[in-house]
């Protein structure tokens, strides 16, 4: 039962992304599973990330939306919230309630059953070119970002571009 519910949102969410053309995102399945998603985006205007075409997989659990899915990025990544492995870590993707070991963070900005796809999404853009510097995923790309910007630009600028040959 819990798992033909979340199927069912699924089903409405990715209706909605794909129906709507100013979302900027383009969402498919992987192999038909409708708990793993291909989510395809160009990055954001004005930003070094702009010109970039990136490429993740949304991993949903069975009791989705109790819990949030896991995004993990196919396109080589360097960001202070995302491990080397692709995986993001934005608070929006944690568990919902408190975290006993994180205080900085609030359950208001943890995962709710409210939010859905396109609230990641576009949650992840903004974080692109906004890191949360607290709680970095890649230490080596949050020390960049903090005492070397301008290489750290030039690594994401350099990582756009590849993103679009690699098409």
């Amino acid at each position: 039962m819990v798992e033909s519910f979340a199927i069912a949102r699924l089903q409405r969410e990715f209706r909605d992304l794909t129906q709507n053309e100013d979302s900027g995102f383009s969402v498919g399945l992987v192999d038909d599973n409708w708990f793993i998603w291909t989510v395809c985006f160009s990055g954001p205007t004005d930003t070094p990330w702009e010109g970039g075409f990136y490429m993740a997989n949304l991993r949903f659990p069975e009791d989705y939306p109790n819990s949030p899915p896991e995004m993990i990025f196919k396109s080589e990544m360097w960001h202070p919230n995302i491990f080397k492995d692709g995986r993001v870590c934005i608070s929006i993707l944690h568990p919902p309630g408190e975290d006993v070991f994180n205080s900085l963070e609030s359950s208001a900005e943890r995962w709710r059953p409210i939010l859905g796809v396109e609230s990641i999404l576009l949650s992840v853009i903004s974080m692109l070119n906004d890191p949360n510097l607290d709680s970095p995923a890649n230490m080596d790309a949050a020390i960049q970002f903090r005492d070397d910007r301008a290489n750290y630009w030039r690594r994401v600028r350099r990582l756009a571009q590849q993103s679009v040959e690699m098409l």
